[in-house]
């Protein structure tokens, strides 16, 4: 309970050093990945995020890991996920990276074994429909339950119908 509060002038210089140079680290490979670095568009990208604050807390709190240690593992980590963007445009990569979208509401019904499913109530979809603007159900074409966890809702006139692109998964 003592070490809680003793103040070490070396450490606080080591940390302070530490931080700065993993921020540094972090500004440049983010900028070499591009902005997909934190997006949330997979459960791999949402992994890569929780490996790298992993590695970002263990440098800065811990003295087991020393700051180039922690340069090559954001290092590394951000390679796997250049290599996985690389390669998921394959069909058993982008299956296996990537969630599909679902259907919440389809053709007018809601489908409460999706919604189950997906983990989200008739709440949810109430508060994205007024989100949405969308004041009439009978506007609504569907509701798609996102791989990034969002969800859409697809409206408009009875006499647009949604183009089968856009729904392709």
């Amino acid at each position: 309970m003592d070490d809680w509060f003793k103040f070490s002038t070396d450490e606080s210089l080591s940390t302070i050093i530490t931080v700065i140079g993993i921020y540094i680290t972090l500004i440049m490979v983010t900028r070499l990945n591009g902005k997909r670095s934190f997006s949330k568009i997979s459960r791999f990208d949402i992994a890569m995020t929780v490996s790298i604050g992993s590695v970002l807390a263990t440098v800065i709190v811990s003295k087991s890991m020393t700051l180039q240690y922690a340069i090559l593992g954001l290092v590394i980590i951000y390679s796997l996920q250049m290599l996985v963007v690389a390669i998921r445009h394959w069909k058993p990569i982008q299956s296996l990276v990537d969630n599909k979208p679902t259907f919440l509401m389809k053709n007018g019904q809601l489908l409460r074994d999706n919604l189950k499913k997906c983990k989200v109530t008739e709440s949810d979809v109430k508060a994205k429909l007024r989100e949405a603007n969308v004041i009439r159900l009978s506007e609504v074409k569907a509701i798609i339950f996102e791989s990034t966890g969002d969800i859409s809702i697809l409206h408009g006139t009875d006499d647009k119908l949604i183009d089968d692109w856009i729904v392709d998964f």
